[in-house]
């Protein structure tokens, strides 16, 4: 029975994308499905969902942190200014009504996404880096989060920067460090890895509850509005991502990186974490309902698109073997490099 939830698990993982669009189709046609995803039990479901990520990480991965800062702080200060600015330029190229200009803002100010690592191992991309980047964001997110939307959303409606950080402390710090603690203390038990193969259907299967409850809130007004509103918001949706992956490249490609930190960084700065968006827009902004739609649609959409682009970044690979092969082997100096370093660097204290 466990190893068929394990499989499940897995297989839902595989195909996450297409299960919430499912989903999100579904729930248009029978919108009171997930009439009960609201506030605080919508906040419970994204705190399982950080709780899975929470659970695949170590202390070697915080452990990034400090051996490679400079790595980690360029990615951090790209994830949190290309993605804000892009969304304050897209709400006034497209005129966006300040509901969904709320959305997107959002969803510009949240950190990265956490399937981003997946997306980063899939494409040969440098994977302790996509971690690092992905715990640094989540870790200065309640305070850059309420910030940023302070200073871009604050002419729009008051924000309530206080109650944005708490929130986000909530839903994402707590959570997470449940989530370490308990890898901390029993990974090494025979039930650990089981627990660990059922994480990524669960936290699917959470991101899909969270969709459905949007879908089920802006019902209303997609219908009363029609099909022209959804195209609209998604070609902001749509930009706003290709810009970021675009514009994350050329920020690494500005900080010399190489091609594996590059794919890496494009990625970690696309991907947001949209499902905290939601939360936030539902639980500060609840009476403007279409602040949801952005974040819903941002939900679906960065998975498939992050999917999409690792696709492409393979192809790209199997085109040019040759600077594969040096990129690897470049990949594997830095990491013999850096054990060497480690190696050395005790007897270095004891001969001091």
């Amino acid at each position: 029975m466990v190893k068929s939830l394990v499989s499940f698990s897995g297989w839902l993982a595989k195909n996450a994308t297409a299960f919430v669009i499912g989903i999100a189709v579904f729930t248009f046609f029978f919108p009171h499905i997930f009439d009960w995803v609201r506030g605080n039990t919508q906040t419970v479901i994204l705190g399982i969902i950080m709780l899975t990520m929470g659970l695949t990480l170590t202390t070697d991965d915080f452990r990034i942190l400090a051996r490679r800062p400079l790595d980690i702080f360029i990615g951090a200060c790209a994830q949190f200014i290309i993605m804000p600015g892009v969304a304050w330029t897209l709400v006034h190229v497209f005129h966006l009504e300040p509901a969904l200009a709320l959305g997107i803002l959002l969803v510009g100010c949240c950190p990265g996404g956490v399937s981003s690592n997946v997306m980063s191992y899939l494409c040969h991309g440098d994977v302790a880096f996509s971690v690092g980047m992905s715990c640094a964001s989540t870790l200065v997110a309640p305070v850059m989060t309420p910030l940023l939307m302070q200073f871009l959303g604050g002419q729009i409606i008051a924000i309530d920067t206080v109650g944005m950080f708490e929130n986000i402390i909530i839903v994402t710090i707590i959570p997470v460090a449940v989530g370490c603690a308990l890898n901390y203390f029993f990974s090494r038990r025979s039930f650990f890895p089981t627990l660990q193969g059922l994480m990524p259907g669960l936290s699917v299967t959470c991101l899909a509850i969270i969709v459905g409850g949007v879908i089920s809130a802006v019902h209303d007004d997609l219908v009363a509005r029609g099909f022209v509103l959804f195209i609209w918001t998604f070609a902001v949706v749509f930009c706003h991502n290709s810009l970021g992956y675009l514009l994350g490249w050329f920020a690494g490609r500005l900080a010399g990186f190489n091609v594996a930190k590059k794919r890496t960084i494009s990625i970690e700065v696309g991907m947001q974490n949209a499902g905290l968006a939601t939360v936030l827009a539902s639980n500060f902004f609840a009476a403007q309902p279409l602040t949801l739609l952005p974040c819903a649609i941002s939900c679906a959409w960065h998975s498939i698109s992050g999917t999409i682009l690792a696709g492409l970044y393979l192809r790209w690979d199997l085109r040019h073997p040759a600077a594969v092969q040096a990129a690897e082997a470049e990949r594997a100096a830095q990491i013999s490099g850096s054990v060497s370093a480690e190696a050395v660097e005790p007897e270095a204290v004891t001969t001091k």
